[in-house]
Parts: C-alpha cells; structure tokens; sequence
C-alpha cells in the first residue's frame, strides 16, 4: 500500500509538472506528450540507422550496398575491409546531419545536459547487443582545459544513462587525454590521424578495472574514426578483452571528409 501510495503521489507531481511546464520537443517548441520524445515533424526529420549497416563501424547501407557486402565479407563497408578498425563492432543512433545537429551541438556547446538522456535511449536501441555484452563502459575523454571550460564531458555524461539504462558499470574517467589537440572538425581525415596519435591514454589507476572485461567505447559523434581508433588503442594496451563502439551520429562518409 505504501508503494502505491508513493507512485500515486509520483504521477500526480509528473502530471501538475506536465501542466505547469508542459514537456517539449527535442528539437523544437512543440508540445509533446513525454519528456524526452520528439513532436511528429520532427521525428520525421530525424535520420535513424537502422539494418542494414557496416558491422564494424554503423555506416548505413544503401540497398545495393548490403546486395554486393553480403557476397563479401559479411556486412563491413569497402572503407572497413580496406583498413579493418581496432575494434571489433561499431554501432551508430543517427545519421550527423542538420537535424542530428540539432541534437548533438546543443548538448555539447549549449548546456543542454537533458539532451544526454535521450541521445542515450537512442543509442540503446541501436547498439543493444553491444551494451548487453558489454561488462564496462567507457567515454572518450576530454583534456582537461577543455572539461573546465565545458564544465562536463558530453561523453561521459552520455556513458552515464546508458550504463543506468544497460545495467552496467561506467568507468567515467578510464581514459584520459595527455595532451591538448587541435580542433579536429576542419582538419582532413590524415592529418586527424596525425594529431590523435598517442594522444590518448588509459589512467594507470583504472588499469585493474579495464584489464580482461569487454569495454563499449561511448562518444557523441564518429567523423573520421581518428579518436576512437586512438581510444582503442589505448585500450589495448590494458589488455582489454574487446573493445566495441557506440556513438550517438556518424557522418556519412567519415573517412573521406
């Protein structure tokens, strides 16, 4: 009686709250029925990957695409095949376009911190086997200067829901950034790949908890691959048991922008 009582008292707070301050669209002023859902507009708009898609790194597929994947190596795009990833699956929510962006950027330059919840119940629909297998979850991290001028890793705070979501263990700072890089978003995948290197370490202190376990790699966007490849790396040398990747969107063509 007790219990129900308190859920009665829950729902009529959720349902006052609802009235006083009626929940929004993600993306836009619409009102919607439940927090963290989108208006019909814009869930039209919203470019989920869905089957079928590259295995190794969520790229998805145009129909003739997955004709000619499934005469080769299974599903792995022609990028995959040419330069296999140091990881073993790759998993994406959203295609990183305008509407993507929408989404993404507000939470990692905005404040918008309630986006990180629903960023993550996407990325657990398109990533549920991974987060099953998965015995620890780790974000990709920020260096330091940037944390205290962001006040929060986007990341982590992504590798957070989904490890409340899953029912698995996050090691939120497993990974750290020992140097400062450049701002990748206008540099060519190369010279992405240039700047990562060795970038990116495993905190010695964290070496036990990562040593053997199976590891999901979280971040918020794959562009080029150049910071989870070095991630991964980094990983490795905590003779981590697998590494598998999620992210919330990808661009179409990572490599080649």
């Amino acid at each position: 009686m007790i219990i129900g009582f308190g859920s009665g008292v829950r729902r009529a707070g959720r349902a006052v709250l609802d009235l006083l301050l009626p929940p929004l669209c993600l993306t836009c002023d619409a009102v919607v029925d439940t927090p963290g859902a989108f208006c019909p507009a814009c869930f039209r708009q919203t470019g989920f990957i869905t089957p079928p898609c590259c295995e190794t790194c969520g790229a998805p597929f145009s129909r003739a695409e997955a004709a000619v994947g499934a005469a080769r190596r299974g599903r792995m795009c022609a990028d995959c095949q040419d330069d296999p990833p140091p990881w073993g699956r790759g998993r994406a929510a959203l295609r990183y376009d305008a509407q993507a962006r929408r989404l993404v950027l507000p939470l990692k330059y905005g404040d918008r911190t309630e986006l990180a919840p629903a960023l993550a119940a996407m990325m657990m629909r398109a990533g549920a086997e991974l987060v099953r297998e998965a015995e620890v979850i780790v974000p990709v991290p920020l260096h330091r200067t940037r944390l205290i001028s962001r006040r929060f890793n986007q990341a982590a705070l992504i590798a957070g829901q989904i490890g409340r979501l899953g029912g698995r263990a996050v090691v939120l700072d497993g990974l750290v950034r020992v140097r400062r890089t450049a701002a990748l978003a206008e540099l060519p995948a190369q010279a992405r790949a240039v700047e990562m290197d060795r970038a990116i370490a495993v905190r010695p202190g964290r070496l036990e908890r990562l040593r053997g376990r199976r590891v999901l790699l979280v971040d918020d966007v794959l562009t080029s691959g150049s910071t989870a490849r070095a991630c991964a790396f980094a990983l490795m040398t905590a003779e981590v048991a697998w590494i598998d990747l999620l992210v919330a969107a990808r661009v179409s063509d990572p490599r080649r922008r």
